[in-house]
């Protein structure tokens, strides 16, 4: 068992001004897998102080120092690759083999591009006669997700810190302990005291400190839209700025001329991987109407092939769900979309064959979903794949944009050309045409109720940055 029983704050370790503590469960076991500190508000206070004091400094640091900070915690995080992904693999679910690609291959990835971009960005250009300068926003709160525990924090963490922000974080509590270890990473690289800080604990506690206090000028948050309008109400106080990444319903939008057997299963992949934990997930997969037969039984083959096991099991494809609480919430959107009426293609309710115990479900395919049905509406956070079946592209379009989401997406099409058509008319922050695989160069955040402001590359680093204006005589 891990084990964590002081905060990060100030460039040290220290006690948690409260003795409460936090139990993580392992999401395969339902054992307790770790231990942290359960941070309360006068830690969340002090962590903001140490983080105020520093700011100065860190911001006058230059960029190319500020970059070589990065590259050592890149390094650090590398060498433990596989400490990292077996704690992931214990917290989240996701099967170990994909958790040391994604969920710990693309943080480190992420560090190191950061530790490029903050020496060869751009800070200062002359427009006229303005030197237009960007310069560090002030003090970070970064409050993250359990689903992709350690790329979400890198994504606020590694951009604020290139730009020159310090930093106070708070972990989501069902999967923290790879924060930890970036702490770890963190301080053995030497950064100055106070530039990054960790407060565990839960968010109506830590969290809501974060996000109201005046000594914030930022707070990053990704999580629930219910969470996220919290975030948003509490920061309005102060109008700090705010960057949101919240929910999603993405369509996969698959047009009559399109290469059936790889477009479907490239959907229930997308639906599945992490087991639906994803917030980008196409859980809506949208058919004509005319070959809905064809994909129901591609969909039903390909889903099958999604066999539950450990997640810590090198061939397992399918792990659990984070947590007891999920699991129940993603059973019940599978009752719901039975009583509602839609057929059920495969899976359904109860523990996938063979196992007793751990947070699973069975990854279900509903079939002939009402666009209004519940779970073709609402995020289910699970491996469930609705599918919907129009008569003409005007349709299948209005249909995508019938959410109030608009986060991710896919396109499928005889020809880049076409689906790029239907793409431009996709209220979404990302289209995948054809199948486009993940690029972490390009701006990932949402349209409508999936929030505003955007993650990775440039466009990450730009949110974290202020523009300063000074006009000289001409």
């Amino acid at each position: 068992m891990k084990t964590y029983e002081q905060l990060y704050i100030d460039g040290k370790w220290i006690a948690p001004c409260g003795t409460g503590t936090i139990d993580v469960i392992d999401s395969g076991t339902e054992e307790i897998m770790g231990r942290i500190p359960e941070g309360v508000e006068a830690d969340a206070e002090s962590a903001i102080a140490a983080a105020r004091v520093a700011f100065d400094a860190w911001a006058a640091t230059p960029a190319a120092e500020r970059g070589e900070y990065l590259r050592n915690v890149a390094a650090n995080l590398k060498a433990r690759t596989d400490e990292l992904a077996g704690l992931i693999a214990g917290e989240v679910g996701m099967p170990l083999k994909l958790a040391r690609a994604i969920q710990v291959g693309s943080p480190v990835y992420n560090w190191g591009a950061y530790a490029k971009l903050a020496s060869e960005f751009q800070y200062e250009e002359r427009v006229g006669n303005s030197l237009v300068v960007r310069e560090p926003v002030g003090v970070v709160a970064a409050i993250t997700p359990w689903n992709y525990p350690l790329n979400q924090v890198t994504l606020k963490v590694a951009a604020a810190l290139a730009a020159g922000c310090t930093v106070v974080l708070k972990p989501s509590e069902i999967a923290p302990l790879t924060a930890f270890v970036l702490a770890e990473a963190i301080h053995e690289a030497g950064l100055p005291a106070g530039v990054f800080n960790l407060v565990s604990g839960y968010g109506p506690v830590v969290g809501e400190v974060l996000a109201s206090h005046p000594s914030v000028d930022m707070v990053s948050f990704t999580g629930s839209t219910r969470a996220g309008k919290r975030v948003s109400e509490l920061a309005s106080a102060t109008v700090k700025r705010v960057a949101l990444e919240l929910g999603g319903k993405s369509a996969s939008v698959i047009l009559d001329d399109a290469d059936f057997a790889v477009a479907v299963k490239g959907t229930v992949s997308a639906c599945f991987l992490n087991s639906g934990q994803t917030c980008s997930a196409h859980t809506r997969m949208l058919v004509p109407e005319a070959r809905y037969e064809e994909a129901r039984a591609l969909a039903k083959r390909a889903a099958e092939t999604y066999v539950a096991g450990d997640p810590r099991n090198e061939t397992s494809r399918l792990g659990p769900l984070a947590s007891a609480a999920q699991q129940a919430r993603v059973q019940q959107y599978i009752a719901k979309g039975i009583e509602e009426g839609a057929e059920l293609v495969t899976g359904g309710a109860g523990l996938p064959d063979g196992l007793s115990k751990g947070f699973f479900v069975k990854p279900t395919v509903f079939g002939r979903v009402h666009p209004k049905a519940t779970i073709a509406q609402e995020e289910i956070f699970g491996p469930v794949l609705s599918i919907l079946t129009y008569k003409d592209e005007e349709e299948a379009v209005r249909i995508a944009n019938d959410s109030p989401y608009g986060l991710g997406g896919a396109v499928w099409a005889g020809s880049d050309e076409r689906a790029v058509g239907i793409a431009r008319r996709v209220r979404t922050g990302q289209v995948d045409i054809n199948g486009g695989t993940w690029n972490m160069a390009a701006p990932f955040g949402g349209f409508k109720q999936s929030g505003f402001g955007r993650e990775n590359g440039v466009y990450g680093l730009e949110e974290y940055l202020e523009l300063k204006s000074m006009q000289f005589r001409v």
